[in-house]
């Protein structure tokens, strides 16, 4: 039986030992911490740096590469759009392509005609909108005035006049005046709200005043313009008839703007006729105008207001020989046996000045702008007046007295809006003087003014087909007129068919600043004749010294 030894304790305690040192020993490692990296050198740093620029080089080269397949890509697809357009002109183009285009081509001609008809319905739509408003401004104005004349006060007018005129106007926007030229007793006022209390721009009745002081300053001489005159010359009287912009531009620009607006208040613009109305309205005169504003002052009455009354007292005045009047509507029958006149002044106006007015006012209804207002019984002198008034709204007037040779009625119309147009002021007027013929036509008496044949007959000496700038070429006193008149505004002539440049006769140069009106002509000779007539620069457009009293 074999006998088992007991360990001996040197050899246990071996055992314990390693066993308890060998966890220990594992767990003390394990917790035991990493130990620094070692700092880098500069020479790594440097080749660490170098490292990252390769890198940001190779990205952008990269980036760049990119860019240039790109922009290749767009150039070969430009390329191959040019080379197919270049088969599509004349080369060979494959079916396909031939097909593709013809569908474009087809596709665009579908949006173009859509595009086309969208453009061309709008424009309907618009046409029919604007129809419509004007269509509602003419009924709303027209009916304004019919309420007006239902308000006119007519006591003491005579009763047959108002009548005619009544009748002559009609359903239309318009006011009319008839008076006596000589006494200044008032028949009727048709619209009285217009008539007397309301003004108006007086277009081209502005002319009468412009060619009158030309004529009185020594600007149009009346003998060297009709011993020059040719075919390619308008003397006053032809001016005056189809009412030519140019020409009355030029003569504003030369008699200048305190002479102009002195000879209009002479004429009573700017104050009150002294008519026995309520309410009476003094019109306007314009206070200041440069050179380039004195040419539409001239020709269209810029600035100005004037009431249907106040033209008829200027007709009134080359009716009677230079005599302002006051109108006066007698109120009872006793006033009206015992009227009496009230001249308002005597003009300092020469009676030759108003004798060379004479055959242009006459033309004007026989032959020129006025040609509506034609009676075959008595000769009429008038002067129309179209253009574009207050509010972008038209003006339309006319003022004239009849007859010539024994002056008995002095009728002024003043149309606007859709009643402004195409002579029917001077329809208006004439439908009253062949109305009342009978009773006011020549009745023997004395005229005024000397008259002879030749200026109760004019006849036309330019061909009107060939004139521009012309109110009745318009009907509008020629909107143009400042485009036309540009080049003589900054001292450059245009060299055009309708004589703008050679519109005025020798020009005698007068200073500008004097206020006061000659009592005659000037005794200076004129200027040497020349066909290219005075240029005078713009640089002269200081201010001037106003004339604010009435003389």
């Amino acid at each position: 039986m074999t006998r088992i030894h007991p360990p001996s304790p040197l050899l246990v305690s071996l055992l314990l030992t390693f066993c308890f040192a060998v966890p220990g020993f594992a767990a003390a490692k394990k917790a035991k911490p990493k130990p620094a990296a070692p700092a880098k050198s500069a020479k790594a740093d440097k080749k660490s740096k170098a490292d990252r620029g390769r890198d940001s080089k190779t990205a952008a080269k990269k980036s760049s590469a990119k860019e240039t397949r790109a922009e290749r890509a767009a150039a070969n697809k430009k390329e191959r759009a040019a080379q197919r357009e270049e088969r599509g002109r004349g080369g060979k183009i494959s079916k396909r392509e031939r097909l593709a285009q013809a569908r474009r081509e087809e596709a665009a001609r579908r949006a173009e005609a859509a595009r086309r008809a969208e453009a061309a319905r709008r424009a309907e739509i618009a046409r029919q909108a604007a129809i419509a408003r004007q269509r509602a401004f003419d009924k709303a104005i027209r009916d304004e005035v019919q309420a007006n004349i239902q308000r006119d006060d007519a006591t003491g007018e005579d009763p047959e006049v108002r009548r005619v005129a009544v009748q002559a106007l009609g359903y239309h926007a318009a006011s009319v005046v008839v008076m006596n030229p000589r006494t200044g007793q008032v028949y009727t006022i048709v619209n009285q709200e217009w008539g007397v209390r309301r003004g108006f721009k007086p277009c081209s009745t502005i002319k009468l005043i412009s060619g009158l002081a030309g004529v009185v300053e020594g600007v149009i001489d009346p003998m060297i313009e009709n011993a020059a005159f040719n075919s390619n010359r308008m003397n006053l009287t032809d001016a005056l008839a189809y009412s030519h912009n140019g020409y009355f531009q030029q003569v504003g620009r030369r008699v200048g703007f305190d002479r102009l607006s002195s000879y209009a208040r002479q004429f009573g613009y700017g104050e009150r006729t002294g008519i026995n109305h309520v309410n009476e309205y003094a019109g306007r005169v314009p206070l200041f105008k440069n050179d380039v504003g004195m040419l539409r002052m001239s020709s269209h009455g810029d600035d100005f207001e004037v009431t249907p009354l106040q033209l008829a007292t200027l007709a009134s005045v080359f009716g009677n020989g230079g005599t302002l009047v006051t109108p006066h509507l007698p109120r009872t029958p006793q006033e009206n046996v015992k009227f009496k006149t009230i001249v308002r002044r005597q003009l300092n106006i020469p009676q030759e000045a108003l004798r060379r007015m004479l055959p242009g006012m006459i033309g004007a209804v026989n032959y020129g702008t006025g040609r509506k207002a034609q009676d075959s019984q008595q000769t009429i002198a008038g002067k129309t007046g179209t253009c574009i008034g207050a509010h972008g709204v038209w003006d339309g007037s006319f003022t004239s007295y009849a007859p010539v040779e024994d002056p008995q009625l002095a009728i002024a119309v003043i149309g606007r809006g859709p009643d402004a147009r195409r002579g029917f002021p001077a329809s208006v007027a004439g439908q009253i003087y062949r109305a009342l013929a009978y009773r006011f036509a020549k009745r023997n008496g004395k005229s005024p003014l000397p008259l002879t044949p030749e200026m109760l007959a004019p006849r036309p000496k330019v061909d009107p087909t060939a004139l521009a700038d012309t109110e009745s070429q318009e009907d509008s006193d020629g909107d143009d007129a400042a485009n036309a008149t540009t080049g003589e505004a900054n001292g450059t002539a245009r060299p055009t068919a309708d004589g703008l440049r050679r519109v005025l006769m020798p020009v005698q140069t007068r200073p500008t600043g004097v206020t006061t009106l000659p009592s005659a002509r000037p005794s200076s000779a004129p200027a040497a004749p020349s066909s290219q007539g005075e240029q005078r620069p713009q640089t002269d457009v200081r201010p001037r010294r106003v004339l604010t009293n009435t003389p």
